[in-house]
């Protein structure tokens, strides 16, 4: 038997552990019920079953959830959404997800599959270094799949002042100031 503080108490019979911790105002709780003889101690159950949702609660907060998110694509698709569809494609992989990227084929354009795998390699070429691919594109009935997931090795997230805008500003500014500067001279 254990007490309350952790201390050996030694072997004693069932009715007195009971009277033991009764006598204390806790529960006498059975730990190790396969040992020779079986091992109890003496606690207050319910801050035990508290404390112990508690720690679960916490290590469920720590695990990664990691989703799949879906992208898809078009054959004939245009510069402009092209580009805004890697910028989203970018956004979920610094958030951590999975990318599933889906190049949908309609009628005729089945005909040409590699017009399919090319714009999917771009979609590889413009994400570069932030994602591994994880399933290379494949043709399945109508649709050719990829599937990303974020590169452990590259920066998850951006900081909100991220530095290409700001020497952008100063670079224009310092441009402004040249062009004053030579129309000054002249």
């Amino acid at each position: 038997m254990i007490g309350p503080d952790g201390s050996q108490l030694g072997i004693k019979t069932v009715p007195e552990a009971l009277s033991l911790a009764r006598s204390l105002d806790l529960d006498l709780v059975e730990v190790a019920p396969m040992a020779n003889p079986p091992v109890c101690r003496i606690m207050d159950y319910g801050k035990f079953r508290y404390e112990e949702s508690q720690r679960a609660k916490e290590s469920r907060k720590k695990a990664t959830h990691i989703s799949i998110k879906e992208v898809k694509f078009r054959p004939k698709i245009g510069q402009g959404d092209f580009d805004t569809k890697v910028r989203h494609i970018i956004d979920f992989l610094n958030e951590g997800h999975k990318v599933k990227v889906t190049l949908q084929f309609r009628g005729r354009e089945m005909a040409h599959p590699e017009l399919g795998a090319k714009v999917l390699n771009g979609v590889a070429e413009q994400v570069g270094s932030l994602a591994k691919i994880e399933a290379s594109p494949r043709l399945d009935g109508r649709n050719m799949t990829m599937v990303m997931a974020p590169d452990k090795k590259a920066p998850t997230k951006k900081p909100s002042g991220s530095p290409q805008t700001k020497p952008e500003m100063g670079s224009d500014a310092s441009d402004a100031d040249e062009a004053a500067a030579s129309d000054s001279a002249e």
